[in-house]
């Protein structure tokens, strides 16, 4: 993932300590109900498409923008499927990051699927029932993304 300019200015001050960030991941399918998939230029894994807003941007905005940076896909956000604060992740440059991802379900409405910038080696759709080894990451997000329940996010503690 390509760091926005807006942290690059945030890290000069902020150096590598923990920046809580926004984060939106788009599960995208086509008609005929596949998944639309990246492999990750800085790990080679396929993944689900996803990026940082942003400042000022809406989620949906930017699950369209990053899907189609990424892919050459054009898209519409559906719903919003789930929302997460996720664990910190240290980067190998030792900048840590801890995200509050949002999660929107999109449907392709054109475009070619393929790489279109320098953040995936390639681009395929894939059938659910037929996806390439993923993370728990992403392989949750489709799985709720297909269901039809309401949005996801953790429960609370009672109290």
């Amino acid at each position: 993932m390509a760091t926005p300019d807006f942290i690059r200015t945030l890290r000069a001050d902020a150096g590598q300590q923990l920046l809580w960030l926004p984060g939106i991941t788009a599960i995208v399918f086509d008609d005929e109900g596949r998944v639309l998939l990246g492999r990750r230029s800085d790990n080679g894994r396929w993944s689900v498409i996803g990026g940082i807003p942003d400042p000022g941007e809406q989620p949906a905005e930017c699950a369209v923008r990053e899907v189609y940076e990424e892919t050459a896909v054009r898209c519409v956000p559906e719903r919003v499927v789930l929302v997460q604060a996720l664990d910190p992740v240290t980067y190998p440059n030792g900048d840590t990051c801890q995200y509050m991802d949002i999660t929107l379900r999109c449907r392709a409405v054109g475009g070619e699927a393929r790489v279109n910038d320098d953040e995936s080696l390639e681009v395929a759709w894939f059938d659910v029932d037929a996806l390439p080894d993923l993370h728990e990451f992403s392989l949750s997000r489709i799985k709720q993304a297909l269901a039809d329940g309401p949005t996801w996010f953790a429960p609370t503690a009672e109290r």
